[in-house]
């Protein structure tokens, strides 16, 4: 069974990946918006007409609305990721709550949204089931591990590729701590799976 078959399985009420037959691909950028890191992102899209989804942490927001305004104006969809990026397993409910709406208030500025990614992926059972009330939980089913410094770009990049299937929910980050897996993944990616006839649409 593939893992996100079983994470399915396990966890029914989150997405870990689309059922699409098609040649249809779902990127995902969290932690944004940030100047340049976001704008690159933007910019990469765009050069492959390529619409994502960015799980936006609130404080973010707060700093970077131009930033945010773009991501929305250039027609991608914005979810929420919390207010300051907190880490649910360690974090008690209502204060969880409260920053997902802390979140919220800053996205609906700009834009709508009914999606919303768990820091880390770690949320608890409560949390889950209150933010289930008004929005979808969306996991992902390739990890690129973008951020993680132990793991070279070009085996990042080959890695990510492998697990990409039809209907993939791929996570990267638009971040500092990215940016060296980032700047050379994603171009690559977007020109690999373009050229084998792959869309990029957002999560709605």
């Amino acid at each position: 069974m593939a893992i996100s078959k079983l994470l399915n399985t396990i966890f029914p009420k989150y997405l870990w990946k689309v059922d699409r037959d098609e040649k249809v691909i779902y990127l995902t950028f969290d932690d944004g918006p940030v100047p340049y890191y976001t704008d690159f992102v933007l910019d990469q899209l765009k050069k492959y007409n390529a619409s994502a989804t960015f799980f936006c942490v609130g404080e973010n927001i707060k700093k970077h609305p131009e930033v945010f305004q773009k991501l929305i104006n250039e027609g991608h969809y914005a979810g929420n990721h919390t207010f300051n990026h907190l880490k649910g397993w360690n974090t008690e409910n209502k204060q969880y709550i409260d920053n997902f709406l802390e979140c919220q208030l800053e996205i609906e500025k700009f834009s709508k949204s009914g999606l919303f990614r768990p820091p880390y992926g770690r949320i608890k059972k409560k949390q889950a089931e209150e933010i289930l009330k008004t929005h979808k939980i969306i996991m992902w089913s390739v990890l690129t591990r973008d951020y993680d410094s132990d793991f070279d770009a070009e085996k990042c990049l080959k890695n990510a590729i492998k697990k990409t299937e039809n209907g993939s929910i791929v996570l990267f980050h638009d971040s500092e701590k990215a940016w060296k897996n980032l700047s050379y993944v994603l171009p690559r990616y977007l020109e690999y799976f373009s050229e084998k006839g792959y869309s990029f649409e957002p999560l709605v």
